[in-house]
């Protein structure tokens, strides 16, 4: 193939710098898209390379639809395309962009899938473009492209949402579109303004984001440094407010992570692998910190601070170390500890003083994740955001909030650290949490002991008789490899890599049917080791969880 026409060229869009690229680079996901099969969520529709993007044949939970016509494949296309050269896979992109054009018309979906597609097709447009074997699109496609994109994004100015994670995306997908398509800049600062004022608003003082949710904080987060980087680039000036809203939202990122490179899923996330853009949010910000948890440990600077609060958004760490004092880092001791509120918005899970545990390489009691957002009579949605279905205590098996799927109405259920004391050999984090359901008060203790393992008091007393249930989730891998021993003085809950040793008297002990989600629409058995004290006033539960080698 030849190069480009110097026509072609001037066609194709200005370089925005895409943070996302290395994350789309499937050859299976590029394969299967040249034979019109798409695969999202867990399910697998054969649709065409030139589907219906409206019609029958779709899964009912209508996640999938949003997650396909975002059109991520067109930058495993793009990638396959330069690795091979294989004409198929710019066909096939040309295929789906034309048939979603011709069926789909503006501000047919929401604001924010609109974004993300629009970026989508920005950073698959201009890959094909710089691929060595790209001669040219068929005539006509790059106009028909721009002009759809600029009709987006003039319908993206007028409705964009008013707040939170989609607004900051939809802001995004303007500057990104405006520095790639117009020659006027003016737009791009507007836009730039835009996104520094959501940013000031969005990131509480503390730095966590005003969902509280750990895998949305990370997006948002990549859309703020993609921000700056690509203002940067342009020699655009980045606002104060934006500069200083992403380096307090890059501090919570910094610690939340945990050893493995993975960040927990509290509050309707999947476990997120963010390591390529913490070393390239580490580059653009100048934080050797961003690098030491991207790279686990082998370049940057380890963070001053081990272990750390964030008080408004009510989210405190426990941390062994950082790798340097003799452990790998993979192996050091991790805990996140929800003591704080639900979140504005509706992805707030019902978890307050919920705690996710880690040692020695895995997890030891786990978040188990969001599932779906789906509300049918299967009760899904219900079970993952329910309390049940989380590291922390049930009164009477009730919600701390009454469910919905979404935001919660009515008064909300309130948690707070009470102190954190820490001497040697001893981190202690206490916190409180009332709910507007029952008249129980819940006070936990996390204790993590010599850097090692951890044990938690469970305090809860109310004026009249409850059943009260502390809940343990355990990982995927050990379903059907769990087992309960009763031994003179406690019962031990043993499972691969983790045991959790309950005092006699504390309760009645059992295993439960129980479920984790690593992403989307995946569902995997899981069991739940339950502590439970019937018909008391008041109810004092000990777990201690260590790392166990062997089991």
């Amino acid at each position: 193939m030849t190069r480009p026409t110097a026509t072609q060229i001037a066609t194709a869009p200005r370089t925005v710098w895409c943070l996302i690229e290395g994350q789309h680079t499937d050859r299976t996901v590029a394969d299967l898209a040249t034979r019109g099969r798409f695969v999202h969520h867990g399910v697998t529709l054969d649709l065409g390379r030139r589907p219906d993007w409206v019609g029958g044949g779709l899964p009912s939970d209508a996640e999938w639809r949003i997650e396909w016509v975002k059109l991520y494949e067109g930058l495993h296309l793009a990638h396959a395309f330069g690795l091979t050269g294989d004409p198929v896979y710019q066909q096939t992109w040309e295929d789906l962009v034309d048939s979603f054009c011709e069926q789909i018309p503006v501000g047919h979906d929401t604001s924010d899938v609109t974004a993300r597609r629009t970026q989508n097709w920005l950073y698959a447009w201009q890959q094909f473009v710089h691929a060595e074997c790209f001669s040219g699109f068929t005539p006509g496609f790059e106009e028909r492209l721009a002009d759809r994109l600029q009709l987006d994004v003039q319908h993206l100015r007028l409705h964009l949402t008013p707040e939170r994670n989609h607004r900051t995306l939809e802001i995004y997908s303007l500057l990104l579109t405006h520095l790639a398509l117009k020659a006027d800049l003016e737009p791009a600062r507007e836009a730039l303004d835009l996104l520094a004022d959501n940013a000031a608003t969005d990131i509480w003082p503390d730095g966590v984001h005003r969902e509280c949710s750990t895998d949305y904080h990370m997006l948002v987060l990549r859309s703020l440094v993609g921000a700056i980087a690509n203002a940067e680039q342009f020699g655009l000036e980045v606002p104060g407010a934006l500069r200083r809203a992403t380096e307090r939202a890059s501090t919570f990122a910094v610690h939340v992570q945990r050893p493995d490179g993975a960040t927990p899923s509290f509050s309707d996330g999947d476990v997120g692998h963010f390591g390529p853009f913490l070393a390239d949010a580490a580059r653009v910000l100048d934080r050797p910190d961003l690098a030491w948890v991207a790279s686990r440990g082998a370049a940057g600077a380890p963070p001053r601070e081990r272990s750390t609060g964030f008080p408004i958004g009510g989210y405190y760490t426990q941390r062994s170390g950082w790798g340097t004092t003799g452990r790998h880092y993979a192996d050091e001791r991790f805990a996140l500890f929800d003591c704080g509120p639900l979140g504005d918005g509706g992805h707030g899970h019902y978890d307050q003083l919920s705690v996710e545990l880690y040692a020695a390489g895995q997890t030891l009691v786990v978040d188990p994740g969001r599932f779906t957002y789906a509300d049918g009579p299967d009760g899904w949605r219900h079970w993952f955001k329910g309390t049940a279905g989380h590291n922390t205590l049930t009164v009477d098996n009730l919600d701390q909030v009454p469910y919905r799927p979404g935001k919660p109405k009515g008064p909300q259920p309130t948690a707070r650290l009470v102190g954190r004391w820490t001497v040697s050999g001893l981190d202690v984090l206490v916190g409180e949490a009332t709910s507007p359901v029952h008249d129980a008060m819940h006070r936990r203790t996390l204790a993590m002991v010599d850097d090692d393992h951890w044990l938690v008091h469970d305090d809860v007393a109310a004026p009249e008789p409850h059943t009260y249930a502390v809940r343990w989730h355990l990982d995927a891998r050990a379903h059907g490899r769990t087992t309960l021993q009763v031994e003179a003085d406690e019962v031990v809950c043993r499972a691969p890599g983790v045991s959790l040793r309950v005092p006699r008297g504390c309760g009645q002990v059992r295993i439960e049917q129980g479920w984790v989600s690593p992403s989307y629409g995946v569902r995997e058995p899981a069991p739940v080791l339950v502590i439970s004290a019937e018909h008391t006033r008041a109810a004092r539960i000990v777990t201690v969880i260590a790392a166990e080698e062997g089991s």
